[in-house]
């Protein structure tokens, strides 16, 4: 059973603001411990409807998220889906990412950590390291999706720059810049943690040091946290995709006057596919940030604390809005992915080589044991 902790030792503002976005940002889990925590409630009583959701939706999102992610960075990588180099680096760049946090915040803190809680990744050495990790893969997620955004509106928008911007080593140098940014600005997660409780000289669990409540840098870095990872980038998001498809409406106006149009244009249908992939993905973005994004500006509107009421609106809200944020880390790649002809047609082949493959051995087996009974 997870449980919050309750925020009794820090009831400043600021104190609570930090424990707010430790908790929606990382999903630092308390682990309950029997003669430790005696406050925590121990049944399931007043448990809310979501928590039996998540114990549902986690193993499916990462039996379905962990192979679709693969499947997608290796098809993607072998450069047969007739995307240019740069996309297709931050395709394959998207994919990992997205394999990353679902691995380490559904596979290992979802599920793993979930069912075993007193495992080697609850220990104070570890556990520093395990958040540390987390809200690195998705804030890297995030960021990857905005560059690829961003990428994709100068193409557009931008003539002259595309020339410049829209290349593969452009591309690269973008993803590793990001990769590097994201590791650096996070650094503080390692330093501000200290133990939770001592059992037999082991000392597990972690939690955020009371220094860190009352300074003025940690608040500060709260706030960046805050808008990095949610604030910003989906403001990004909605900008460039805005002024992308308001460029490609007006491209598309200005060439049904120019050549007065009656009958079926292939380039013009090629932008109305690309409207409708903007609109898709912005749109998937939109609605499972949104959550996450209204929960953050709550919070720091009225100093709000999700607390361990676990059928408070509050604590529904932020179980849903981590949800959905996971959930997007599946829907990114195979909205890009799976809107291309040539992507779906290397994943049939990918499929038939796969069942090849699995059916070869299976029928060599049955001719072998067949020989042996007619011997």
């Amino acid at each position: 059973m997870r449980l919050w902790q309750s925020p009794t030792d820090f009831t400043s503002a600021s104190g609570q603001l930090i424990v707010k976005i430790i908790s929606i940002s990382t999903g630092l889990p308390v682990q309950k411990v029997p003669g430790i925590n005696p406050a925590q409630p121990s049944s399931d009583m007043g448990r809310a409807a979501i928590l039996y959701v998540n114990e549902i939706i986690y193993p499916i999102l990462a039996a379905f998220g962990i192979p679709a992610n693969v499947l997608t960075a290796v098809i993607l990588h072998r450069g047969k889906c007739g995307l240019s180099r740069g996309i297709t680096r931050y395709m394959v760049a998207m994919a990992i990412s997205d394999l990353l946090v679902i691995i380490l915040h559904v596979l290992l803190r979802e599920i793993y950590i979930y069912y075993v809680p007193n495992s080697f990744l609850s220990l104070s050495a570890v556990c520093p390291s395990n958040v540390y990790l987390r809200i690195v893969t998705v804030d890297y997620s995030v960021w990857l999706t905005v560059s690829f955004t961003f990428d994709r509106f100068v193409s557009i928008c931008c003539p002259k720059l595309r020339l410049i911007y829209c290349t593969d080593r452009t591309a690269a140098a973008v993803i590793v810049s990001m990769c590097a940014l994201c590791c650096i600005k996070y650094i503080p997660f390692n330093f501000m943690y200290e133990s939770r409780f001592t059992v037999d000289s082991v000392k597990w669990g972690c939690r955020p040091k009371p220094a860190y409540f009352t300074s003025i840098w940690w608040v500060a870095f709260s706030w960046m946290c805050s808008i990095s990872l949610s604030f910003l980038p989906f403001l990004l998001v909605l900008l460039f995709n805005g002024l992308t498809v308001r460029n490609i409406v007006a491209a598309s106006r200005v060439r049904r006057r120019l050549k007065a149009l009656d009958g079926k244009d292939t380039e013009t249908e090629n932008r109305t596919k690309s409207i409708i992939l903007l609109f898709t993905v912005s749109g998937a973005y939109i609605l499972l940030w949104a959550t996450s994004t209204v929960t953050y500006i709550s919070t720091r509107v009225t100093v709000n604390f999700v607390g361990g009421d676990q059928t408070s609106p509050s604590y529904i809200a932020n179980d849903v809005g981590v949800l959905l944020m996971r959930i997007s880390s599946c829907a990114n790649t195979c909205i890009y992915g799976m809107t291309q002809s040539r992507f779906r047609q290397e994943v049939k082949n990918a499929v038939r080589y796969l069942t090849g493959a699995i059916s070869k051995p299976v029928k060599l087996a049955r001719q072998w044991s067949g020989t042996r009974v007619e011997m």
